[in-house]
């Protein structure tokens, strides 16, 4: 029997000629990354072990994103002990205050993750870098710091369902709907520590920010990673970023499954997970009117230069409702950028937007975004359970970039057919 994208990429990190679901292996890794939140574990458990050096400084980076800029002693206690680690391991890519991101939008931004890679980070959405063909997988602490210190790390060796993706997306249908209407079919244990693989001829029409997006949820699907099939669209994005060689590994056509679906991007519409699950997915067909407090675009989710065009797209010559708070968050410093040349931000300013320095923030309940009891957000975040963005009484429904900005300029959860339709 043949392998998967996932076990192929497994293999020849492990030095075997082929692996099977559910074997145990040790493999060489291409990346081990962490966060001001994670990273510090990590680094207490490194001195403890008396570890004096890591395996390779080029392959080690830390993304100080979750709780910063600082918003207290502790948070700013954690970012200088990674500050203090990296300076003296003289780890190469440390990424700061004023030169950072969201990590998983940061790190393929950066060309730090190639097709073939096998990559280990200590948070859970690490699967992100699926998208361009590598192994990406999220890892406690512990495991990072072993990691750290000797480039390898045990799998057991993931079975895969496979997504057939054909068709293009209609108007304001998103990657981010795909995601969803997914998690709402199998469920968030449907993938359970499986692969969760995605090709066919409609992978033309995803581009790599569409499969960003859609990777980084394999894991709300319970999924160990998500895997996107290499081709130009990937190629492109590479050139110019990626300085090394690599290798593209492509599933056997006699690779065994544990499911196959056939998703046709041409019947997905606008999708709203309710809470508290990404599984409790609903359509406009089924969309009771819910009143909101608040809308957050960003995150490594939907923090990307599309999302944010999506939004402005949405919210120019438009403003946002009464007692509405809509706080966007480019994922990078270059997404920032790029938004302010573009004009974006005066977008967002003149609609009554906060804009923000990339942050992971409010997705998390950390900063930048806390829910009070009782107020509901609309997020282009990736997680909605009980007090994920704050008081455990509030409620996060999650979204696209179309579906939150269109949400933020009615006050209700709403789609952007609903204000061309209003012109």
């Amino acid at each position: 029997m043949g392998m998967t994208m996932t076990q192929k990429v497994l293999a020849a990190h492990a030095g075997l000629d082929e692996v099977k679901a559910g074997q145990l292996i040790m493999a060489e890794l291409d990346l081990v990354l962490g966060n001001d939140v994670t990273s510090p574990v990590a680094i207490n458990e490194f001195n403890k072990a008396g570890f004096d050096s890591v395996f390779d400084t080029q392959k080690v980076t830390m993304v100080m994103d979750h709780f910063t800029p600082n918003k207290d002693i502790k948070s700013a206690e954690n970012a200088k002990q990674c500050r203090d680690f990296c300076s003296g391991y003289c780890i190469r890519h440390f990424y700061d205050v004023g030169d950072m991101g969201i990590e998983h939008a940061l790190l393929p931004e950066k060309g730090l993750v190639a097709p073939g890679d096998c990559v280990i980070g200590a948070d859970s959405h690490t699967c992100t870098y699926g998208a361009l063909g590598a192994f990406s997988t999220g890892v406690g602490s512990t495991d990072m710091c072993a990691g750290m210190a000797t480039g390898k790390a045990w799998f057991k060796v993931p079975s895969a369902i496979k997504f057939n993706i054909t068709g293009e997306l209609p108007k304001y249908s998103s990657a981010k709907d795909v995601i969803l209407h997914i998690i709402g079919m199998i469920g968030v244990d449907g993938a359970l520590y499986k692969s969760m693989e995605f090709s066919g001829d409609g992978l033309k029409n995803l581009t790599m920010e569409d499969r960003l997006c859609i990777a980084n949820m394999a894991i709300e699907a319970g999924a160990k990673n998500g895997i996107f099939a290499v081709d130009d669209v990937t190629r492109a994005y590479c050139a110019g970023r990626v300085d090394r060689e690599f290798t593209v590994f492509e599933a056997d056509a006699d690779a065994e499954y544990d499911a196959v679906y056939d998703i046709d991007l041409g019947e997905i519409k606008p999708t709203v997970a309710f809470p508290h699950l990404p599984e409790n997915a609903r359509t406009f067909d089924d969309m009771p009117e819910v009143k909101i407090d608040q809308v957050v675009i960003g995150s490594c989710t939907n923090g990307r230069i599309e999302d944010i065009r999506a939004a402005a797209e949405i919210l120019k010559d438009r403003h946002i409702a009464q007692n509405v708070r809509c706080i966007v968050i480019p994922a990078t410093q270059a997404v920032y950028l790029q938004a302010m040349k573009e004009g974006l931000l005066e977008i967002f300013i003149n609609a009554g937007c906060a804009v923000s320095t990339p942050t992971c923030g409010p997705c998390l309940g950390g900063h930048m975004g806390i829910l009070a009891k009782g107020e509901r957000a609309v997020a282009t975040t990736n997680r909605n359970f009980v007090g994920r963005m704050g008081h455990p009484e509030s409620e996060v429904y999650l979204a696209s970039p179309y579906v939150a900005a269109a949400s933020a300029v009615t006050g209700r959860i709403s789609q952007p057919q609903d204000l061309v339709d209003e012109v």
